[in-house]
């Protein structure tokens, strides 16, 4: 799970970063990067009623998390990352909602190594 320091939870970090960060789209979402400059590299998670019910969002929202946990060791610091999940997330793995975002992260020049996406 990701810790408090991890996670983006205002909603004025959220609309800094979706407004005046750089995007990137992969099949099953859009990654918003700002730089920040801190110390940290926190994430958060957009998914909204389009996705599907309360059910099928938390499970989104909760194979997200895990991936970012997964790759949070070898992602640079200092930005704020935001995952807007699409509706072709639902029907995703975890093993492809994994690999979109390690795809974007590497396109963002956040990931230090692929590594860790490869062996999702």
């Amino acid at each position: 799970m990701l810790a408090q320091n991890a996670r983006v939870t205002t909603a004025d970090d959220y609309r800094a970063a979706v407004r005046r960060g750089a995007r990137f789209t992969v099949p099953t979402g859009v990654v918003y990067v700002r730089r920040t400059g801190s110390d940290d590299t926190r994430f958060g998670f957009i998914v909204s009623k389009q996705v599907g019910n309360a059910v099928v969002r938390n499970r989104i929202r909760r194979r997200l998390k895990a991936a970012c946990y997964a790759v949070r060791v070898d992602v640079a610091p200092g930005a704020d990352v935001v995952i807007r999940a699409l509706p072709n997330a639902a029907t995703a793995s975890y093993a492809q909602l994994s690999n979109d975002l390690g795809k974007a992260l590497i396109k963002s020049s956040l990931l230090t190594s692929s590594s860790s996406i490869e062996s999702s």
